[in-house]
């Protein structure tokens, strides 16, 4: 009703200094600095900017690596990841057929003389090239489709690049909103058969069809040589699918979705790293998807805190407004004071934000009573001040009129239908406020609310007596009267 809601919950980062240390310790990213730091002049490099292939035992025995096929593989995406990310400067040979020259990068020298920013943009850089490896089909049986500059014949090889990388953008975010749910509940590992359906089952199917089952199969092989590719870069924990499960070589393993719950990490587990969900979220973000973090708002006005937090989870809210309130330098009057003026509106946010506000307020501490005591007069915030200096034990507490009693019931009512909460609370929210006082729904339809009708409506289908539920609908019918007039 209010806010506009945030696509996705709220993620709580570590710190960039954590996030930092984690990437300089990711395995591909490791290889590639050691690759970096090893280059000299007398490196060889092809002219797309490769190794050359008689440098890669020696790059591979550098890393610890054996001199083999598998070795020079590992040498090789290392090499590709220093250049891709900065970490080396090739440049293309003058004539065609020569070798290229390699230096250090300006980006090596920021790696330990750069902050934790310069570090994680030079891995996001990084995670960007892995990404694309991951979506990039494999030629090796394709080679006459490979043009002479280097340029793929997609059509011709039926495989389109924006689309796998989507669908791979669209697991990670699945992953990445699973691991968020139930206030970071969901942070153990996923199998990988319901991640892949959840790209692919519809919502709306019961029992999978045996195509959309082929579907799952196939789409769980392709993540699986996907996320083997992308856990070196440090964004995933991943278990691979159990090779025994496969019937031959190259073909995907059968009833994956249905299968044994016993066995079902045998089809594969993986889990966001806490460098994931940063990872993961850049490239949200840079898709122009609202993924909010704790601490985006610490820095803002006291409008923008509360209309930010309106529909977070409630331990992401408190977080949020401890780091505001940590970072609010005037004190914590100003904070209470400017936190009330921004709870104030008769717009549909506005219960909200008041609800917000008290619980605000309730972290602010004792030092902010005098700016609670300055709107002990006010309509709209004077009910929730006496709230918040009852729940202190202060003194001197004046008594609320009659109508500041029934606007805040009808303003507390409303926040919480706005915020979505569990049905049983808000049941006994209800019954709990319309029995304080007698009479209520001979009185309360009367209140200067925008969200009077509304909330009487809600009350009369929420209501477990059925004599005040119809109470309340009648005084929901007189208060849209009312309004009428």
């Amino acid at each position: 009703m209010s806010a506009e809601r945030p696509s996705l919950p709220p993620v709580r980062l570590n710190s960039e200094a954590e996030l930092a240390r984690d990437a300089l310790a990711a395995p591909l990213f490791v290889r590639a600095v050691r690759l970096a730091r090893w280059a000299g002049p007398d490196t060889r490099v092809g002219a797309g900017g490769e190794l050359v292939e008689a440098q890669l035992p020696a790059a591979a025995e550098h890393l610890g690596l054996a001199a083999d096929e598998d070795g020079a593989a590992y040498a090789s995406e290392a090499w590709r990841l220093a250049v891709d990310t900065g970490l080396l400067d090739v440049t293309d040979p003058e004539e065609e057929g020569a070798e290229g020259t390699v230096s250090a990068g300006e980006n090596l020298a920021l790696l330990t003389g750069g902050s934790p920013q310069d570090v994680l943009s030079i891995w996001l850089d990084g995670l960007d090239a892995v990404h694309a490896d991951a979506t990039a089909p494999v030629l090796d049986d394709f080679a006459d489709l490979v043009g002479e500059d280097g340029s793929i014949d997609f059509d011709a090889l039926d495989w389109d690049p924006d689309a796998e990388a989507e669908f791979l953008d669209g697991v990670l975010g699945n992953l990445y909103l699973l691991t968020l749910a139930d206030n970071g509940a969901g942070e153990g590992p996923v199998p990988l058969p319901a991640l892949a359906a959840s790209m692919i089952v519809p919502d709306d199917m019961g029992e999978p069809t045996d195509d959309i089952l082929e579907q799952v199969s196939e789409a769980m092989m392709r993540l699986d040589d996907q996320f083997r590719l992308l856990e070196p870069i440090g964004i995933v924990e991943y278990r691979p699918v159990d090779e025994a499960l496969m019937v031959e070589e190259g073909e995907a393993p059968v009833d994956t979705v249905g299968g044994d719950e016993d066995d079902v990490t045998r089809y594969g587990m993986v889990k966001l790293t806490p460098l994931g969900l940063y990872g993961v979220r850049a490239r949200m973000l840079e898709a122009g998807v609202d993924a909010p973090a704790v601490g985006d708002l610490a820095d803002k006005g006291a409008d923008a805190l509360l209309d930010g937090i309106a529909h977070y989870p409630e331990s992401a809210a408190r977080a949020e407004v401890k780091l505001w309130l940590a970072g609010y330098a005037d004190g914590a009057v100003s904070a209470a004071a400017e936190l009330l003026a921004a709870a104030r509106g008769a717009d549909e946010g506005g219960p909200l934000r008041r609800l917000h506000c008290q619980q605000a307020l309730a972290l602010a501490g004792p030092e902010g009573e005098p700016a609670v005591r300055a709107v002990l007069d006010d309509q709209e915030l004077g009910g929730l001040a006496r709230v918040w200096l009852a729940e202190r034990g202060a003194a001197d507490v004046p008594a609320p009129p009659e109508d500041m009693i029934f606007w805040l019931a009808i303003d507390t009512i409303a926040a919480h239908l706005d915020a979505d909460g569990e049905l049983d609370e808000l049941q006994g929210l209800i019954e709990g406020l319309s029995a304080q006082h007698s009479g209520f729904f001979d009185e309360v339809w009367r209140v200067d609310h925008p969200a009077t009708a509304d909330v009487l409506e809600a009350m009369g289908r929420l209501h477990s007596d059925k004599k005040a539920a119809k109470d309340a609908r009648k005084a929901a019918f007189k208060a849209r009267s009312r309004a009428g007039h």
